[in-house]
């Protein structure tokens, strides 16, 4: 992102890595081979990324890429930012702190299904947040604004991907604003891409593993043996 221009593009739709491996709570551990984990893809963890930071560490790595994002938007540009709250030492890790100081407008609820909770001091987690960090000329297109601020989407089931977005929530978010340019810095397995170019949009995917940026490059082109590669 740093090589790039101010105010190149007009949307950030990203979802970074959650550094699960941090977490001593209902999160991934590494040596987990029961339960929900059992045959999970995030089990086998990020291809060239550990996920594994210690805590302000990771905080202060993902508030520098928030940074760099609101540098790169328009004017009138958005950033809907993806993250989850965790548990680490029986208490609340609040990835608000990665947003804070910046122009946040809105938390949107992202409500999945099919969880489990291992973990008897808390309550079942079902819910992630999307913050909407965006410049002061930002608006959604018409009627958009009639959605409400909880979104029920299940998670993607088939994407060997470790930690996919779903598709249904960023053709959701694309559908909802008006801008050309969409920009994902943790490309992934390429949904971004995948929803921009099926809503007439142009995107910029970033992505450090060769592993996923093959994947995308398939999925992208429409061949279907993306989830083989």
């Amino acid at each position: 992102m740093k090589s790039m221009p101010d105010e190149c593009v007009d949307a950030i739709v990203t979802s970074p890595p959650y550094n699960l491996l941090n977490s001593t709570g209902n999160g991934l551990k590494k040596n987990t081979n029961c339960g929900k984990w059992k045959n999970a893809a995030i089990k086998q963890g990020y291809a060239e990324h550990s996920d594994n930071l210690p805590y302000p560490e990771y905080i202060a790595w993902q508030r520098e890429c928030v940074a760099e994002m609101v540098r790169l938007i328009k004017p009138d540009g958005a950033i809907f930012y993806n993250n989850k709250n965790r548990v680490q030492g029986g208490l609340l890790q609040d990835r608000g702190e990665i947003v804070r100081g910046f122009p946040l407008r809105q938390i949107i609820t992202w409500k999945r299904s099919g969880a489990v909770n291992f973990n008897a001091g808390y309550f079942l987690p079902t819910t992630e947040q999307i913050y909407l960090i965006c410049k002061p000329k930002f608006r959604l297109v018409k009627g958009a604004n009639k959605l409400t601020d909880v979104w029920v989407v299940k998670q993607e089931m088939k994407n060997p991907h470790p930690a996919p977005f779903p598709e249904e929530l960023i053709d959701k978010i694309l559908t909802s604003i008006s801008g050309k340019i969409i920009l994902d810095p943790f490309g992934g397995s390429g949904t971004t891409g995948v929803c921009a170019q099926k809503n007439g949009k142009d995107f910029i995917l970033i992505e450090k593993s060769n592993r996923y940026c093959e994947m995308a490059v398939k999925r992208i082109d429409g061949c279907e043996e993306w989830r083989n590669v």
